[in-house]
């Protein structure tokens, strides 16, 4: 009978993996708080027709990518392709939103059916932030601030490069969108195939092709910033100026659209030429149009989202994950002779009870090999307990591989003390 596997693009993520993905939730949760969110958690199914209603039905996300199906009773439902649609469901649901400031943080596994590759998946997760209830240029500073933050505690700022952009208003976006199309449409036939469908769903996601003949043919194209009103050139001002002012570095980018057509005003993208083509690891922007596209009343707000998978490949690839991270233990206990193990379980304990936030792990399954198995689970500190004469528990204590002398039961805590506080 054939092994089942898992299915193409949705992986394991195994126990020599976890601590890592741990390490980075762990920090984006510590930023997070410090800037006042709270976390919300959605469903990861949702009707259809949230999806179709906030990304629209003739994108690639909708007509290609989404895991839709029919339940037992008909209903349509699709597994989440993005955050933000569900985060926007369920504030508005539950009467978080009208005349009221929040912010929120979440994560968790989205779903697309797409070619999966390095850094790319069917089933991704993400962190996303989401802000509601604040239509100045600060609340855009912030979340873009807090972004920069958290490169700097992961030791990413000098890898990564913020692109800034405005789209202005929705009817300035409208009118530029217009021009495009007419523009594009008399040059149709340079346009390279992925260009030519898109002319017809979504012109702005032209901009960002990576096509040479297409791009080169946008260099005569209509400019965005041409079609801007005044208050959307406002708020950009304020908010480079905010940026300027907290140190954070951005380049101006008039070619960086979002794919989803709720955006307008800022948009944004963290990218990185760490991991060979340039690649995007945050981006996000302001939405004040989708409460109301989703049955609310208008409610301004901004976010944006992270691929985690693409974050970890990023620090990976730098070396920049802690040894500790790496570490699942930080001691490993084992006992002299089999008749010591019922008290090595109860010293074990005693062991967790002094020492608070102390990894221990004790050895289980016979006595061969053990120095051996206890250096294969990474644990700097490794404690062999033995027993005297007059059956007072004893030990040797190893650190780093190193054996340190035999040591009567009280010193073996305090030197596990030392070494582990040190």
């Amino acid at each position: 009978m054939a092994k089942i596997k898992a299915i193409r693009g949705m992986n394991d993520i195994l126990p020599d993996q976890t601590p890592v993905w741990q390490y980075l939730e762990r920090t984006v949760k510590n930023v997070l708080s410090a800037y006042g969110y709270s976390e919300v958690r959605m469903p990861v199914v949702e009707q259809t027709s949230l999806f179709k209603r906030s990304i629209g039905e003739v994108t690639d996300i909708v007509e290609k990518e989404m895991y839709t199906f029919d339940d037992r009773n008909g209903e349509s439902l699709t597994l989440r392709p993005e955050g933000t649609a569900s985060c926007v469901r369920a504030a508005e649901e539950h009467g978080l939103l009208f005349n009221q400031m929040q912010r929120f943080w979440y994560q968790g596994p989205m779903f697309r059916y797409e070619r999966p590759q390095k850094g790319r998946y069917r089933q991704f997760h993400q962190v996303g932030v989401e802000t509601f209830g604040m239509p100045n240029a600060d609340i855009d500073a912030e979340v873009i601030m807090l972004s920069a933050r958290l490169w700097k505690q992961l030791g990413l700022l000098d890898s990564v490069t913020l692109q800034l952009n405005t789209l202005g208003s929705n009817e300035a976006r409208a009118d530029y969108k217009q021009a495009l199309v007419e523009y594009l449409s008399a040059r149709k036939d340079q346009l390279d195939e992925d260009s030519q469908r898109r002319l017809e769903t979504n012109p702005l996601r032209i901009l960002d092709s990576k096509d040479q003949n297409t791009q080169a043919l946008l260099d005569d194209a209509p400019v965005l910033t041409d079609y801007l009103d005044e208050e959307s050139r406002q708020h950009f001002s304020e908010l480079t100026q905010m940026l300027d002012d907290a140190g954070v570095q951005y380049e101006i980018n008039p070619r960086l659209v979002r794919g989803l057509d709720y955006y307008c005003k800022t948009v944004f993208e963290w990218v990185t030429d760490k991991l060979g083509a340039q690649g995007t690891v945050c981006a996000g922007g302001r939405y004040d149009g989708l409460v109301k596209q989703l049955g609310g009343r208008p409610t301004p707000a901004v976010g944006f989202a992270m691929g985690v998978e693409r974050l970890i490949l990023l620090l990976e690839t730098l070396d920049l994950i802690p040894q500790a991270v790496k570490q699942p233990f930080d001691l490993y206990l084992a006992a002299e002779h089999k008749g010591l193990q019922s008290k090595v379980v109860l010293y074990a304990d005693r062991l967790r009870d002094r020492f608070e936030g102390l990894r221990v792990q004790i050895h289980c399954g016979g006595q061969k090999n053990i120095r051996q198995k206890a250096q294969q689970t990474g644990a700097p500190i490794v404690l062999l307990l033995k027993e005297t004469d007059n059956q007072e528990l004893c030990g040797t204590v190893w650190y780093n591989g190193e054996p340190i002398f035999d040591l009567e039961e009280g010193q073996v805590q305090d030197k596990i003390a030392s070494i582990w506080q040190a």
